[in-house]
């Protein structure tokens, strides 16, 4: 077999200089049974692990920390809450700490006087439907009796509940879960110390706490958080306070309705009314007031018409007269915002994130409403929900019409320049 030149040459060559030529190195991107590990790829692996073992920790810890972290952010806005009471004290000389002590006695009096009085009226209204009981039950039967010819009696329906399977299971499983609710009330009071400590503690040392968060910050960024701290604090003691006025003037209506139209229960009614209409937004006075009109429909159907008659004219009456006023510079956002946020906030945190999502969005709204440039509006009728008299494009007939009674007249029988007198 023939050799090639190249063969030939470095035959050639290794003749005249007595030596081999040296073989070329092999390609770096040749992978043989001898190649070895690139030197970042162990790290990279040891640092993937490191990344993914620290965020399931994390993910882990963030579950565990959940009821904790929930009881803080209310803690946070109670303390936002009760802040500018706080510093009205604190301005006069009195201590921060004994200041916020005073104002959570107040509240926590306030509030255990409230729980009493609507308890004792709740439990007096409860005794009371207990031993009308069977006066209800007895019209319903002779309603039953008159209409469907049945011979029903309230002996026989009060055995048959006695001796029902139904009654029994009920009883054991209330008498097993004891246990479950007395846990889950002690649960509750600890979570009500939690939330009321870390709440006076955000409330006592709220300068020292913005001083040591300002601390880390450049001066830039200093203004831009004191600024949200003091609209955070202004919005969300707004909020409470304008709704809770409001609550109060609306039961108050309620109860006088409810009491001119002899409906049981008024007080209990009312309080029920103005706690819901005022801190569920948009729809919280349509869904108070159906309790109102179902009671009211077991006096006289007609009386359940006058609750719902009365609840719309009240929902208009709050919205374009007493809300406008009472929120216009505290929390003044659209009523479908209210509601979107609400939604959202329930879906996120339950009925915490209801209670806490109008404050918190009305202090975003605020915030950056101050950084957001706005324009003067175009005076366009459209912009005012008009629409123009003159269609869009009317410019080029307009313009068509001026050519045409600009166009030379044609010539008729008479002559030239006669064509109107021959038309006519």
């Amino acid at each position: 077999m023939a050799p090639t030149d190249e063969t030939g040459q470095a035959t050639r060559h290794a003749s005249t200089t007595g030596t081999t030529p040296p073989a070329p190195p092999p390609p770096r991107d040749a992978a043989g049974p001898g190649a070895r590990m690139p030197r970042w790829l162990p790290r990279a692996m040891v640092l993937a692990l490191a990344l993914i073992a620290v965020f399931q920790l994390g993910s882990w810890a963030f579950h565990q920390l959940t009821g904790l972290l929930i009881n803080i952010l209310i803690a946070f806005f109670l303390a936002l809450a009760i802040e500018p009471a706080v510093s009205w004290m604190a301005a006069r000389g009195v201590r921060r700490g004994l200041a916020t002590f005073v104002v959570f006695l107040v509240v926590l009096i306030a509030a255990a006087g409230f729980v009493t009085l609507l308890g004792s009226m709740l439990a007096g209204q409860i005794v009371k439907m207990v031993e009308d009981f069977p006066e209800y039950l007895d019209s319903v039967i002779n309603w039953v009796n008159g209409h469907f010819h049945t011979e029903l009696r309230r002996v026989d329906i009060q055995e048959g509940l006695l001796r029902s399977d139904w009654l029994r299971n009920y009883v054991q499983n209330s008498a097993t879960g004891v246990l479950d609710v007395s846990a889950q009330v002690l649960g509750g009071l600890f979570q009500l110390l939690t939330i009321l400590l870390f709440s006076f503690y955000f409330a006592a040392d709220g300068p020292r706490l913005r001083r040591a968060l300002c601390s880390v910050l450049p001066p830039a960024r200093q203004a831009e958080v004191l600024r949200a701290w003091e609209i955070a604090v202004d919005k969300t003691g707004g909020y409470l306070y304008s709704r809770g006025l409001m609550a109060l003037v609306s039961g108050i209506a309620h109860y006088i309705l409810l009491e001119f139209l002899e409906v049981p229960y008024a007080p209990a009614l009312a309080v029920w009314v103005g706690l819901v209409s005022q801190f569920i937004p948009t729809i919280g006075t349509y869904l108070a007031g159906a309790l109102p009109m179902l009671i009211a429909f077991t006096v006289n159907p007609w009386y359940a018409l006058w609750v719902l008659v009365f609840v719309v004219i009240y929902q208009q009456f709050e919205n374009y007269v007493l809300q406008p006023k009472l929120t216009s510079k505290t929390v003044d956002i659209h009523p479908a915002v209210a509601f979107g946020s609400v939604v959202a906030g329930t879906a996120l945190l339950g009925a915490v994130g209801a209670l806490i999502a109008i404050p918190a969005i009305a202090t975003l709204q605020a915030f950056l409403g101050a950084y957001v440039k706005r324009y003067d509006v175009t005076d366009d009728p459209r912009v005012h929900g008009r629409r123009s008299r003159r269609p869009v494009g009317s410019r080029e007939p307009t313009r068509l019409r001026k050519l045409w009674a600009k166009r030379p007249e044609p010539e008729g029988p008479g002559g030239p320049g006669t064509g109107r007198e021959g038309r006519s």
